[in-house]
């Protein structure tokens, strides 16, 4: 009996030590949990991320442009990707995301208990045990996870606290949108913003249920989930996101049948800094910008990287106005190019006019050594005798043309001349009161020609300059667009003026035709007429009004200039001819409105800069001289009918403009530059065309002039802006001063008449 009872007792005994052993066990080993926890929340296994990490997490965030009417023209980047609030996602998309990848996500706090004991005791057959919040934090804070199991425990860990700490320092709708802005889709989109764009090129706000599950499902793998290479892949796990859904009770089960027998439906293209709207105006901005960052510094006074930075660059472009304008450009001049190649047809040494072969070998010569092929070879240490024979075998190549892009085999030497065969424009229109540019074309295509033919680039600009004489004229000499003079042989002796020997100035058609008014004169493009003006002024008056215009470039000061000798980008045309629509004040152009940086915070704002050049008389008696020029003179076709010659090549011809137009033809010597400047109330809008070398042109003044050229650039693009009534372009009078000093009504706008001139007659041609 006893030694029962002894032997009750041991059992007992043993019961209550191994229940303490137990215990001491649990509480060392949950100390030791914790004690782990808390180590590497001290960072002892490695860095964890600070409050100030959590605040502000490391990652790369593309910059984007903005047009005035909050489209996003282009982004720059190195990692394409945009910032989303979760107001911007769509509902479809949300739903998604948490039924297939996080079904509790608006229960836990982080980690999710029953998910992750369900992941240890199936060994993660049944899913995995990660919540969004804590796939969020491997994304922001380590990437991949080790395959090292030690390693990879760790990882888990940290996982853990940054997930806890986020779902203290976050909203639920915030941690959904930073998920969905972290997320690489592949083909450089990161983010559901870039995703949507070149999967589906819409914004994500109006993506289709269909299109979200696509996304989400890409969530579990986008290398092999890619919508590009592995169609039916996609598919099949878009159905799967569906049926998710569907269990959810956020979609019926009709809704997910529809949607599963949709087929994959793409509208694919990859973002390019080379493609895609304003691509040349996104170029000179981006020299602007990174000459920006450099004198303006983040608080830290460390520079801001357009590239990551997540900037958000508000311009004064509007997308609509720069849609138009690009196809107006377009339209217009694959039209005119067809007539180019017409009359290069039986030119050996097309597409050059009129020179000799020692100057076309200088321009090969020179073309060559500006290519991308000559830098990368003298690079590598080769002969300039191998760099030009390598320019001479015949390689494949895909070249352009106005019929799309077309893959060929020919010399690198022969596509040189064979791109030195396009005519290229320059097109700019800005809000003359406000500075504010709202279109700007620099070339026909900026993947094939990047040279920027309205900032960059500055042509000669033929009876263009004519006004700023004939403003510098009525400002001098207190003459009135009424004021007559005659047209008659006329010259300008050696020494006077400085000229260096007697000059003689012609008139485009060889006539003359006796007492003319100065608005006959300019409507005309009377080149005795401006020769006499600027005689009368002396250059230095005229040089000097042209730079309070703010032209830039160097302007001799010689008579010459009368007639448009001069070399000056559309950029700067625009705003000078600017000054006269807008009652005799210059205003600086400008392109931005603001800059934010990724939280929405503005750091900075441009101030407009303005001075007076004219007073309001002079400025207006200089817009109706102008508006002869679309009434009479060379510009008369913006409101013919029909009729005339070459008109097949003035595209949307015709125009039929009744609203008053204040504008000039330009057309230089040889026929090499054509230009037009044109002008209504709340829009000057300037257009040059030409070939890259000036001695690639046109044979005659029937194709080459500014009014066949340029024009019907200006005019198509109007025709445009118009129609979108929402542009609230002006179809009035420029405003008339009161009390106006200076007699401007000389004779009455005529009605809309059928066009019997030739186009050799009334054209602008300079003859020095």
């Amino acid at each position: 009996m006893a030694a029962k009872k002894n032997n009750q007792t041991n059992t007992v005994k043993d019961i209550n030590y191994y229940k303490k052993k137990f215990w001491r066990i649990f509480a060392y080993t949950l100390l030791g949990i914790l004690a782990f926890f808390l180590f590497a929340s001290w960072g002892f296994f490695g860095s964890m991320p600070s409050f100030e990490d959590l605040e502000n997490p490391d990652s790369n965030l593309a910059t984007e442009i903005i047009s005035s009417d909050g489209v996003v023209l282009g982004k720059y980047f190195k990692t394409n990707r945009s910032q989303l609030k979760y107001s911007d996602l769509p509902k479809s998309l949300v739903e998604a995301l948490v039924a297939t990848e996080d079904a509790r996500f608006y229960e836990h706090s982080g980690i999710d208990g029953r998910g992750t004991l369900r992941a240890v005791f199936s060994l993660g057959t049944n899913g995995g045990a990660s919540t969004l919040t804590q796939q969020l934090a491997k994304q922001l804070f380590h990437g991949e996870g080790s395959k090292f199991l030690p390693f990879r425990i760790v990882q888990k860990i940290k996982e853990w606290i940054i997930a806890i700490r986020l779902e203290r320092q976050y909203t639920k709708n915030e941690i959904l949108a930073m998920y969905c802005n972290v997320y690489d889709f592949g083909n450089y989109s990161v983010g559901v913003s870039s995703a949507a764009q070149t999967y589906f090129s819409k914004d994500p706000k109006d993506l289709t249920m269909d299109e979200s599950a696509i996304l989400v499902g890409m969530f579990k793998n986008s290398g092999l989930y890619n919508p590009v290479r592995n169609p039916e892949g996609v598919k099949n796990r878009r159905n799967v996101v569906l049926a998710q859904m569907a269990k959810a009770k956020m979609i019926t089960n009709a809704e997910k049948e529809r949607l599963q027998a949709l087929p994959i439906a793409l509208k694919f293209k990859l973002e390019s800094h080379r493609e895609g709207t304003a691509t040349y105006f996104r170029e000179y901005l981006r020299d602007y910008m990174k000459k920006w960052v450099t004198e303006n510094k983040k608080p830290d006074g460390t520079d801001y990287d357009i590239y990551k930075d997540g900037l958000r660059i508000y311009t004064t472009i509007d997308s609509r106005m720069q849609q138009y304008a690009e196809e107006a450009v377009a339209a217009h001049m694959k039209n005119l190019q067809q007539q180019f190649f017409i009359e290069m047809k039986n030119n050996k040494n097309a597409p050059f006019v009129n020179i000799t072969q020692a100057e076309t070998d200088r321009i090969m010569m020179q073309a060559m050594k500006n290519s991308v092929r000559w830098a990368q070879m003298k690079e590598m240490d080769k002969s300039e005798d191998d760099i030009i024979a390598s320019f001479k075998v015949k390689t494949r190549m895909r070249v352009f043309t106005w019929k799309g892009e077309r893959d060929t085999i020919m010399t690198p030497l022969d596509s040189i001349r064979y791109y030195k065969h396009f005519l290229q424009s320059g097109l700019m229109a800005m809000e003359p009161q406000t500075g504010n540019i709202k279109a700007w074309v620099g070339g026909i295509n900026y993947k094939y020609f990047q040279y920027d033919h309205v900032g960059q680039g500055a042509r000669q600009v033929g009876s263009t300059f004519k006004p700023f004489v004939y403003a510098t004229a009525i400002e001098e000499l207190n003459m009135s667009p009424c004021d007559s003079i005659l047209d008659g042989p006329f010259m300008i002796h050696k020494g006077r003026h400085h000229v260096t020997e007697d000059w003689e100035p012609r008139n485009s058609d060889n006539r003359y035709r006796g007492m003319v008014t100065l608005k006959q004169g300019l409507a005309n493009s009377i080149n005795t007429v401006s020769a006499k003006l600027i005689d009368r002024t002396g250059p230095e008056a005229v040089v000097d009004l042209t730079r309070k215009l703010g032209v830039k470039t160097e302007i001799p000061v010689q008579p010459s200039i009368a007639l448009g000798a001069v070399d000056i980008t559309v950029e700067d045309m625009v705003a000078a001819y600017s000054t006269f629509a807008n009652q005799g004040v210059y205003v600086k152009p400008q392109f931005l409105s603001r800059i934010e940086n990724k939280s929405g915070e503005v750091i900075y704002e441009p101030i407009p800069e303005s001075h007076d050049v004219l007073n309001k008389d002079i400025a207006f008696a200089v817009i109706k001289l102008l508006e002869g020029v679309t009434e009479t003179g060379s510009g008369a076709r913006l409101r013919t009918q029909g009729g005339g010659s070459g008109d097949n090549r003035w595209t949307g011809y015709p125009y039929m403009f009744k609203n008053p137009i204040a504008g000039k033809t330009g057309t230089t010597q040889n026929q090499s530059d054509g230009w037009f400047m044109g002008m209504v109330p709340n829009l000057v809008t300037g257009v040059w065309v030409g070939c890259e070398d000036r001695s690639a042109r046109f044979k005659s003044l029937t194709y080459g002039q500014g009014a066949t050229a340029a024009l019907p650039v200006w005019a198509y693009f109007m025709k445009l802006c118009y129609k979108d009534e929402n542009l609230q372009i002006s179809k009035s009078e420029f405003e008339r001063p009161a009390n106006l000093s200076i007699k401007v009504d000389c004779y009455q706008r005529p009605a809309v008449v059928k066009d019997t001139t030739q186009t050799e007659q009334n054209t602008d041609e300079f003859e020095l």
